[in-house]
């Protein structure tokens, strides 16, 4: 008990330093770019540590009222991994950067591939159960496809489209609860050592925990989004980029952190299911909820061949890299080294491609 508080102290420190920092760079008209990175790397670390806050909080309280383990991990901790994104566009979407809020999901879905899926299958490529995988997999490129469609054809994110990219997030939660309270043959109970392993937190401290990283989160979205535009101007890169690479980055740390500690565990497979469900949720909640705010056309970006760059590239590049992630263990049922290779080589062509267009 003594180390979370210990934690939670260290956390108020931090989000006193971020809120001074944020009162000086607002007060400024004339605020020095290294203010501002410094800032925007504040915004990320408190997203992170607010979404740890939120998912241990939330995990807490619901175990606390004997919610089945299963439902907690289909909805409170997959939504909680995501809630960077989902506050990083909802307040970008609120204060007109469009850009941003479109970005951030599409370079969420390509860094989380790309990049976090592709480290995981560059240390150890694994077997994977085929069925799993079915509906997500067509659950996401359904959404995929919607989306493309509103950004083709009608170049615009109307309410209707945020209230119908709600409404397939609605659905995709219900399957999943389902799924998570159905029986299962298959599986085995779990291991009496992993049991001993959880924390038992007080409930008073859950609630805290929960009530203070939502507000963390909150506050590191602000910082990000604020500081990110003002980086973005002060070196003449579009918002769109900086939300494609960079703020894109930040908000999938949580997926990295995810990825990682089920790799040290030695279940790197599982982490691919976690970075499937998280692109639903940048496609389906992130966008559908920051649309839904304030809609908005196709952000303008940069143009190659007279046609917007994002069309060209990032939303094709999009589809690519989930195929590549998602096909071979759909029709092998296995993960291999070269995807990994292949992804990293990508994502980091994707953001030497963004700079340089953006800067030109």
């Amino acid at each position: 008990m003594k180390s979370n508080i210990k934690n939670i102290i260290m956390i108020l420190l931090f989000f006193a330093i971020g809120l001074a920092g944020f009162i000086y760079n607002n007060a400024s008209d004339i605020t020095s770019l290294i203010i501002a990175v410094v800032l925007f790397a504040l915004g990320l670390v408190l997203l992170i540590k607010g979404g740890d806050y939120f998912v241990d909080g939330a995990t807490a309280v619901a175990e606390k009222f004997k919610v089945p383990e299963l439902l907690i991990g289909a909805t409170v901790v997959s939504i909680g991994t995501t809630l960077p994104e989902v506050m990083v566009s909802a307040q970008a979407a609120v204060k007109g950067n469009s850009g941003i809020s479109y970005g951030n999901a599409i370079g969420s879905i390509i860094c989380n591939v790309s990049l976090i899926a592709a480290i995981t299958l560059i240390a150890k490529p694994a077997k994977v159960k085929k069925k799993p995988l079915y509906f997500p997999v067509v659950f996401f490129f359904v959404a995929a496809i919607f989306y493309a469609v509103n950004a083709y054809v009608f170049q615009n994110f109307s309410l209707i489209t945020g209230i119908i990219l709600l409404c397939m997030f609605v659905v995709y939660m219900i399957v999943n609860i389902k799924q998570a309270l159905s029986p299962k043959k298959d599986e085995e109970p779990e291991e009496a050592a992993d049991e001993e392993k959880k924390k038992d937190i007080p409930i008073y401290l859950a609630i805290i925990m929960l009530v203070l990283g939502a507000a963390i989160i909150a506050f590191g979205a602000t910082l990000l989004v604020d500081n990110g535009t003002i980086i973005a101007s002060k070196l003449g890169v579009p918002d769109s980029v900086i939300a494609l690479t960079v703020v894109a980055l930040g908000t999938s740390l949580p997926e990295l952190v995810t990825a990682i500690t089920s790799l040290i565990k030695g279940h790197g497979a599982l982490s691919l299911g976690n970075i499937i469900g998280a692109n639903i949720f940048n496609l389906v909640l992130v966008s559908g909820l920051a649309i839904t705010l304030k809609p908005f056309p196709l952000p303008e970006g940069n143009y190659i061949a007279g046609i917007n760059s994002s069309l060209l590239v990032d939303v094709p590049l999009m589809f690519i890299v989930m195929m590549l992630l998602t096909l071979p263990p759909v029709i092998k049922g296995k993960l291999y080294r070269w995807q990994g290779i292949t992804l990293i080589v990508i994502y980091v062509a994707f953001c030497v491609f963004q700079f340089a267009v953006g800067m030109s």
